[in-house]
This record gives C-alpha cells, structure tokens and sequence, in this order.
C-alpha cells in the first residue's frame, strides 16, 4: 500500500469517527517527529494509534480494515491475572470489505457494533488441533444472551450489540449496507504473534514510501523510531 494512501485513510478515518462524537486521545494527532519524543514510553512499547492493513493483498477496498489502539495492557500483567489485563480498539469496516477468517490463540474479545451500518460476522470453532470446524455448531454470548449458530453461519450486529469471541472463534466480518464503526474491548492484544489466518496472509501492510507519512502506523514504531 502507498503511504500517500494510508495518509488519505488517516484523514478520513478521523473524520468518520468524529462524525459520531468519538474523540481520539491527543496520541492520534502526534506527527512523526512528535512521536520521536515518546519512542521510549506505553504509547511505543504498548503499540498504541493507527493501524492501516490491507494483510500484504494490496487491495485495501476488498480486504482491509482501518484500527486505533486506544489503551493496551502488557503480556507479563496478563500472565500474573493482575495490573492492565485489558485492551481497546476503534475500528472501521467498509461495506463489503472484509476482514479474513481468523482467529486468536490468548486473546478474548468484545466486538461491538458501535454505529453505522450492520456488522455481518461469520463464525467457526476449533477443532481438537485449532483448526476450522465446519461441522460444529458456534456458543457465543450476544449481550448477555447465548446463542447458537450452525458453523458457518452469519450473524449481523446492529448498532449497540455485540458478541463476545473466545480464543479458538473463527471469525470474519465486513460492513453490511454501508460503513460502520466498530469498538473491541479485550484481553491484551497481541497483533504481531496471536492472528492465525486461514489465508496465507500477514497481519500488516507493507508500504510503499512515495511520500511521507503525516502519521506513524504501529507497524511503523520499530523502524522509525530508532
């Protein structure tokens, strides 16, 4: 992906979240040099901010989603069950563009339908070796109700609900009719080792400088950062 793109997803992506009064923490704005200033503190070290994917396709439209880390916890505090056991994200699904089947070995997730359009997900279980189950049915809690879906089946969040997806929920989601914000508040997030992806995909973009960035992604931290 171009960086002059991932500039212009920045840009439109603030102003999509501002548009439902969601305002951003003052990390959001920080320019490249600003974050310079930082590069030893949470907001590096916890990979907080923007995070752009297209998952190395290069095809950001079909398959890509735009992510803001807001807060997040630190692995030895998730082992020890105490201290900031917790993350947060923002995120933005375009209609029809997905986010591939996945799933996370650690974490457990809150995906919340936060406003816009519909959020349609898919979901399988895990086998006994963590692979996709297309035989069993699928146990998740929908705001504090269970339900059962047939593997495969798609369910469609609406503004204001949500599901809660445990390690071994396969899963993936776009927006259904239109675009929508999507808010995830979960265990400490790990995107470098805990997405296991069908696909033989990356988690990351790969990005091609043709201008400078006007915001670093998390991806960015350890090369420009130094």
């Amino acid at each position: 992906m171009k960086r002059s793109k991932v500039n212009e997803i920045i840009a439109e992506a603030a102003g999509f979240f501002n548009s439902f009064s969601f305002k951003l923490p003052p990390f959001a704005d920080y320019s490249p040099d600003e974050m310079q200033a930082h590069k030893s503190g949470p907001i590096v070290s916890a990979r907080l901010g923007w995070d752009i994917t297209d998952y190395g396709v290069g095809k950001f439209d079909e398959m890509g989603l735009v992510l803001f880390t807001l807060r997040n916890g630190s692995l030895g505090d998730l082992k020890k069950g105490m201290g900031m056991c917790y993350a947060e994200k923002l995120m933005i699904s375009r209609h029809n563009q997905i986010s591939p089947m996945h799933r996370h070995t650690a974490k457990t997730e809150d995906i919340i339908n936060r406003g816009g359009a519909g959020l349609a997900i898919q979901m399988y279980e895990s086998d006994a070796d963590g692979r996709l189950d297309k035989q069993k049915d699928v146990e998740v809690w929908c705001d504090g109700v269970l339900k059962t879906f047939k593997a495969g089946d798609i369910m469609v969040l609406q503004p204001g609900q949500s599901v809660t997806l445990y390690p071994g929920n396969w899963h993936k989601f776009w927006g259904e009719g239109g675009d929508v914000l999507i808010g995830e508040v979960s265990t400490v997030n790990d995107d470098v080792t805990d997405n296991i992806f069908i696909q033989k995909i990356g988690r990351f973009s790969d990005i091609e400088e043709d201008v400078p960035p006007t915001h670093l992604l998390v991806s960015d931290y350890e090369s420009w950062l130094q």
